[in-house]
């Protein structure tokens, strides 16, 4: 297995959230898309504000690694029409693959009319610029069954409106790695959660992300159906894959 082609190498921290200058962040930005070249990861995922930059230099190294982004980052509270106004710039900076974050309080509150509302048109802006489009459903912030049920909905609303054959280009998403939770519970995937989505989203893309950091539990990932992982640990887990592959 290639598990290069599995990962998303991500980093979303603003310079505020990690502490450093702007400077500071922009070489962690930069550092991570070196890697990801080497290493031939199959995206890296940063902030819409990183992509003109990250996008010359993948193509003056003629690297095909994709570039993803974030969409009404990390709440998706925001209205329709400004997650559409922050898609349509993030098209037009070049990225590849937009994530939004679904408005999961409004769903919570019964809502279900704005969510499909926003799947479609976040779909629509996606596939006519032959975007992927990953809907990330916060699953820290659910319940199994609600997990159920918005992995059900999104599926559905691909299905009835797009076609199948669309289903290779939409995912549902784990989780932000921003929510607080309480108690030390995780606020990322975990193999319960992704075997529930996987069971209730496919056919449609399914991408685990927060809390993946090992080789080890990739691979149990990616034997419950996941697609694609969002990670900071990629290097790590590149690495272990080539030392296990060696028999180390």
């Amino acid at each position: 297995m290639k598990i290069n082609q599995f990962l998303d190498a991500t980093y979303l921290k603003t310079a505020a959230q990690a502490g450093v200058s702007e400077q500071r962040n922009l070489d962690k930005v930069m550092q991570l898309v070196e890697e990801a070249i080497v290493y031939n990861y199959k995206l890296v995922m940063i902030r819409s504000n990183y992509i003109s930059i990250v996008k010359k230099l993948l193509q003056e190294a003629k690297s095909t690694v994709l570039v993803g982004t974030v969409i009404d980052f990390p709440e998706g509270n925001a209205s329709l029409e400004k997650k559409l106004e922050e898609a349509q710039k993030a098209i037009l900076l070049g990225a590849d693959e937009l994530d939004f974050v679904v408005n999961y309080k409004a769903f919570k509150e019964g809502n279900l009319h704005l969510i499909k509302k926003e799947v479609i048109n976040c779909i629509s802006i996606c596939l006519t610029n032959n975007k992927v489009a990953k809907f990330i459903i916060e699953i820290a912030a659910l319940s199994n069954e609600e997990i159920i049920v918005i992995s059900r909905l999104i599926k559905q609303v691909v299905l009835d409106n797009f076609g199948e054959e669309n289903a290779k280009n939409v995912f549902v998403k784990s989780s932000t790695g921003f929510y607080k939770t309480e108690e030390s519970i995780p606020n990322g995937a975990t193999l319960e959660k992704m075997k529930i989505i996987s069971k209730n989203a496919k056919p449609l893309k399914i991408k685990a992300a927060g809390g993946v950091r090992d080789y080890e539990m990739a691979i149990k990932m990616i034997a419950l159906g996941v697609d694609r992982i969002g990670t900071s640990s990629s290097k790590e887990i590149i690495n272990k894959e080539h030392n296990t592959n060696k028999g180390y």
